[in-house]
């Protein structure tokens, strides 16, 4: 009996131990942050440009609509995915800088390199006559 229990303890370590299952916890915690976060930017959005267009035009709340509902799911949804379009671009273009300034350098110059550095060291061999 204590040997099931074993192995099934053990296989419920192996199975946590297992990379998909950590990274897919970290992706979730991560992922409701940043939820949060595209929420607040949507509601400071909604409020700074919406609102004031909003009441010029004499609406009081735009889900009163017939359609309003949708039509706030809508916006909601295109200002959703321009924020996480943005946040996106930011990230690959850090991620190209990154590449760019990691990149290897040019095999033709490090070979040229290397020879001038053998001539050198052979050159001050011949000097010492070592």
């Amino acid at each position: 009996m204590a040997r099931s229990n074993g192995g099934f303890w053990r296989d419920f370590r192996d199975f946590i131990n297992r990379g998909n299952v950590i990274d897919l916890a970290v992706a979730v915690v991560v992922g409701g942050a940043f939820g949060n976060v595209v929420d607040k930017v949507v509601s400071l959005i909604t409020t700074a440009l919406l609102n004031p267009t909003m009441q010029a035009l004499g609406i009081d709340r735009l889900a009163d609509w017939p359609a309003g509902e949708v039509l706030v799911a809508i916006i909601n949804f295109l200002v959703i995915a321009f924020i996480v379009f943005l946040i996106i671009r930011a990230l690959e273009k850090f991620k190209r800088r990154q590449a760019v300034e990691g990149e290897a350098p040019d095999p033709v110059l490090t070979q040229q390199r290397l020879a001038d550095s053998v001539d050198r060291l052979s050159a001050a061999l011949e000097s010492r006559r070592l």
